[in-house]
């Protein structure tokens, strides 16, 4: 994949440093249906999973919370100056951000719809949010309280060193997924099922969150499909991609744990069933193929 050299975007906030962060935004439309609510974050990883990566790999992963037991960390202030490292990490997810905005822009505009893009907050070790705080621990998810991504870029680092994945694409496909869960909130769909999860039982809530989770799968795909030409896509990128949703699919979390697979339990979706909705955006390019709430097999 060839990133450098293209249009960032600007809605970014990058709170690593503490203070002085860059907000651009522009003004909220709801699209549909009812928006999602404050509600809670959408994720590619609960807390839970940051748990079995670390019991099976016996890392201790409390210390991505970057605060004591029972806290949060507070972000410091730290000395201004250029930092090679995390300028060229923002300048990445700028990047990848402005690509989801073309493509989704465009998808919207085919259906006479505007597309408000999300924010992207950038963080080290802790935050807030209009989800309550976020913690590095949760990895990257969508809060639809303030419609913003949140993203601690080590979570990149323990994709690739402890998890057997990673790459540019496949940092790609995380930050797709999250935007995913944007589109998602404007047109009505992650107010709807968060309304019907309240009513349901376990067993029927993490059926309905394996659905919209892989629904945003499917969408990252279209992305993915719509801006491999821009991004010069090779398929080793797109094994990247397969390879990541294969490393977070619930059923290999569960063994990576030393547990036995409980299917119920799931609420993202099987290794497979990740790597077809992916794949299936992408070889489409269509929004309209991901209906997985209307589909009998996953």
């Amino acid at each position: 994949m060839q990133w450098r050299g293209k249009r960032t975007s600007s809605h970014i906030e990058d709170r690593r440093r503490g203070g002085g962060f860059r907000q651009a935004g522009m003004p909220g439309i709801r699209v549909g249906r009812r928006g999602g609510g404050r509600g809670s974050p959408m994720g590619i990883f609960a807390t839970i999973v940051v748990l079995l990566i670390g019991a099976y790999f016996g890392v201790d992963m409390t210390g991505l919370l970057g605060g004591s037991q029972g806290g949060y960390a507070t972000q410091g202030a730290a000395p201004a100056g250029p930092n090679t490292i995390d300028d060229d990490e923002e300048a990445f997810v700028a990047t990848m951000l402005g690509e989801t905005e073309q493509v989704w822009s465009e998808i919207f505009a085919a259906s006479g719809e505007r597309y408000t893009p999300t924010t992207l907050v950038l963080y080290s070790g802790g935050t807030g949010s209009a989800c309550g705080m976020a913690q590095a621990a949760m990895g990257p998810f969508y809060c639809p309280g303030d419609r913003r991504v949140y993203l601690d870029t080590s979570f990149f680092r323990v994709l690739e060193q402890r998890m057997g994945a990673g790459g540019d694409f496949a940092n790609a496909y995380v930050i797709a997924h999250e935007v995913a869960h944007h589109v998602q909130n404007l047109t009505g769909t992650l107010g709807q099922v968060n309304a019907e999860r309240q009513r349901a039982d376990e067993r029927q809530a993490n059926a309905l969150s394996v659905r919209l989770e892989l629904q945003a799968d499917c969408y990252a795909g279209v992305w993915a499909s719509r801006a491999a030409a821009g991004l010069q896509v090779t398929e080793a990128d797109i094994r990247e991609a397969l390879d990541t949703a294969a490393a977070i699919g619930d059923d290999t979390l569960q063994r990576s744990a030393g547990g036995r697979v409980v299917p119920d339990s799931f609420t993202h979706g099987s290794a497979e069933q990740r790597q077809t909705w992916f794949f299936t955006g992408y070889r489409s390019g269509d929004p309209g193929r991901c209906d997985t709430f209307s589909a009998r097999n996953l």
